[in-house]
């Protein structure tokens, strides 16, 4: 039966391609060689052994680049003679070679995840390595989005996509055992168990990767990379490829920003994938909560009565955030099955493994999706709303078109039950062959110490999705202009949760702020009275000087000039206030400009990597128009605006002059607006809150007109 299955579907899959180019994916291209790399320590060898034989270029994209993570293979040592760590690893790379140029794309990560990631890894990254090591925090993204591609690709020869980042906390064997003393993090503490799939291709698929590279380092560091390089053999020789001569696509996800469509090939892929499915799914993955995901896999469950699916996920998720987030979100998963009445036929589960001190649940962290022998899908997209339109993602998909390709495919689904169940793939593909249940052999209890038991599902709140799983895993951006449209479209019941968050998150501002005024040490420091009592002691020259040099040192520190602006507000009075508050912002702005004159470019690209090009981009023109629309919409902190538009070499008195236009609205708005903060504080009234918020709505109002009279200019420039 599984025999006529194979030919059925693999023959279906010649004659109707499912991978078509502008619909589910960027572009079909050949692979001489494919393999499937299953664990971190696979992927680990395999990459580290095809960048010892690089020669030109190594390209890294990742969520998560880790200096100290250890590339090494099943042994948990590398044999080699270089380091382990990937930091001191790639150095010894490029002493080697000198000619190597290795650049590395690094999601510039939200807070919420500083404590699982490398502290300043522009400093790690950058100072402390040569030159041609090179770090680019990508920055690009819209509000709420996250870059969660991981990529590599070496002398665009061969390239790895998949779950994995080169990492920390990522290292396993195929074993999990809970007393593999050897997984363990930089600090020495034991983490657990991990699993996680990569898939390694060569030929036009890799060219095609390194393309793809190519265009998001130009979107994050706004440069072009080399062009493409000659074709080259770097496939490692301990690895076997299961797959050749095939044919691979690339999907993507990219969020919509601006005037620019978002990318939306990963879900449509998806969606096609289950439309062609027969007899089985099989799906490992982190995350479920895409309600649309579950309705296509639910309408084929009843379109396909023999269809099973076997999703494995973990047993639950690792943070408070994830647990509300996603843990709701994969219960309101799975309830769509009950809408269909084909729950019986999906198993969600999870995998253990025995071990001395007891069974321990194995953490899943890959993007694999196989559909009978015909599609094999390994990726960074999640089955979550947030992988379908707001973060990048990369999956490669290899598509089945002749018998050799068809049972290259089961091969792989085979050995990734045989690692969860604790059979050989030999004795799965025997299982399957008398017994074609995927689902029975998921069921089938522990073997060999190892079990995939079924995931214990979060209760769903009576109120449904909450402010949380609507900021953790949007289907769209939360950037201000998609943000407000996709409010709009909405039924009016859907309009409350933004205007709710946005009015809860002022409230826990605006209490946090009065209590630090009131209970903490700002209480006498930061108070502008006594600013301004301890400032009223001076006048004239020495209270400009005092002023100037708070800003002169505020600049070179990189401190918000906008907090500048209104302490002296604050403490000064409005118009008092707004004079030194203009000096001293024009003050501080010369000095970072000339320090830029001095040093040069590149000091600031070892400082802040290739991000600088987006400031200079925008200064590129040296006109009066380019520099204060760069100050009405700030890409970068003032500073270092300054200090770039004087390496370039914009013009003094362009410069001068773009700044002051700049910087006036916010000039003006904030020093109003200190003055009458400073009225408030001292007798408030209903009369004075009306005048500042006439004053806030006013310089916003100022502020976006400038904006569009200069946009207006530089396009009719």
């Amino acid at each position: 039966m599984a025999d006529d299955l194979r030919s059925t579907s693999c023959t279906g899959g010649a004659d109707t391609p499912l991978l078509k180019p502008g619909r589910n994916v960027w572009r079909r291209a050949r692979a001489d060689r494919a393999a499937v790399l299953v664990d971190a320590c696979a992927y680990f060898a395999a990459v580290r052994a095809a960048m010892l034989a690089a020669e030109h270029s190594i390209l890294i994209v990742g969520w998560d680049i880790d200096s100290r993570a250890r590339l090494v293979g099943e042994s948990g040592s590398a044999e080699d003679g270089l380091p382990e760590p990937l930091g001191d690893f790639l150095e010894a790379l490029v002493t080697r070679r000198p000619g190597l140029s290795i650049k590395l794309l690094l999601w510039d990560y939200a807070v919420f995840y500083s404590l699982e990631r490398e502290l300043l890894p522009g400093f790690v990254f950058g100072w402390q390595r040569p030159r041609q090591i090179e770090l680019c925090l990508a920055d690009d993204l819209p509000f709420a989005a996250a870059h969660h591609q991981k990529i590599v690709v070496i002398d665009d020869a061969i390239a790895f996509s998949g779950g994995l980042d080169l990492t920390v906390r990522r290292w396993d064997r195929p074993a999990h055992a809970p007393e593999d003393k050897l997984r363990v993090g930089p600090d020495g503490a034991p983490y657990r168990a991990f699993h996680d799939v990569q898939l390694m291709v060569d030929g036009e698929a890799a060219a095609a990767l390194a393309d793809l590279v190519r265009e998001r380092w130009r979107q994050a560091a706004c440069e072009s990379l080399p062009a493409k390089l000659p074709p080259a053999n770097r496939w490692p020789a301990a690895v076997t490829a299961e797959f050749t001569d095939v044919e691979v696509g690339i999907a993507r996800t990219e969020p919509a920003l601006g005037s620019k469509k978002g990318i939306r090939e990963v879900e449509q892929l998806f969606i096609d994938m289950f439309a062609q499915a027969e007899r089985h799914i099989y799906v490992e993955n982190q995350f479920l909560t895409s309600l649309r995901l579950a309705a296509a896999l639910g309408r084929r469950l009843v379109e396909r009565p023999a269809l099973e699916i076997l999703i494995v996920a973990p047993q639950m998720h690792q943070t408070w955030l994830e647990h509300q987030a996603m843990g709701v979100g994969r219960a309101q998963f799975m309830r769509v099955f009950d809408a269909f009445q084909v729950r019986e036929r999906v198993h969600l589960a999870y995998p253990t493994v025995a071990g001395e001190g007891g069974g321990a649940d194995v953490m899943v962290h890959s993007k694999v999706c196989i559909v009978d022998d015909r599609l094999l899908r390994v990726g960074s997209a999640n089955l979550c709303n947030r992988s379908m339109g707001t973060d990048t993602e990369c999956d490669l998909v290899i598509e089945a078109t002749d018998p050799a390709a068809a049972a290259g495919i089961l091969a792989v689904r085979d050995r990734l039950l045989a690692e969860h169940c604790g059979l050989t793939p030999a004795e799965v593909k025997a299982r399957l062959a008398e017994e074609p249940s995927i689902l029975a052999l998921a069921r089938g209890g522990e073997r060999n110490g190892r079990e995939l038991r079924p995931v214990t599902l979060e209760d769903i709140p009576a109120e449904g999705a909450g402010p949380i799983q609507a900021i953790a895993d949007p289907e769209q951006p939360l950037a201000m202009p998609e943000f407000l449209a996709a409010e709009n479209a909405a039924p009016q019941g859907e309009r409350w949760l933004p205007r709710m968050l946005a009015a809860g998150l002022g409230l826990l501002l605006l209490v946090g702020l009065v209590l630090a005024w009131r209970y903490t040490a700002l209480a006498e420091i930061a108070d502008p009275r006594v600013l301004h009592s301890w400032l009223t002691q001076f006048d004239g020259a020495a209270l400009a000087a005092i002023v100037i040099a708070g800003f002169l040192l505020g600049g070179l520190v990189a401190f918000p000039v906008t907090v500048l602006i209104a302490a002296t507000a604050l403490a000064l009075g409005s118009w008092q206030g707004l004079l030194y508050a203009t000096l001293g912002s024009m003050a501080s702005a010369l000095s970072t400009y000339v320090i830029g004159r001095v040093i040069g470019t590149q000091p600031l690209r070892d400082l802040m990597g290739p991000r600088i090009n987006r400031v200079g981009r925008s200064l590129a023109r040296q006109g009066i128009v380019a520099v204060a629309a760069v100050r009405l919409l700030p890409i970068a902190p003032f500073s270092l605006i300054n200090l770039v538009a004087g390496a370039i070499g914009v013009p003094f008195l362009y410069y001068v002059a773009g700044t002051f236009l700049g910087l006036a609205p916010g000039l003006l708005t904030m020093s109003i607006l200190g003055g009458q903060a400073l009225d408030i504080l001292s007798d408030p009234s209903l009369g004075d809150m009306a005048v500042m918020a006439a004053i806030v709505v006013g310089g916003i109002g100022l502020s976006f007109g400038l904006q569009r009279l200069l946009s207006s200019a530089r396009v009719g420039a």
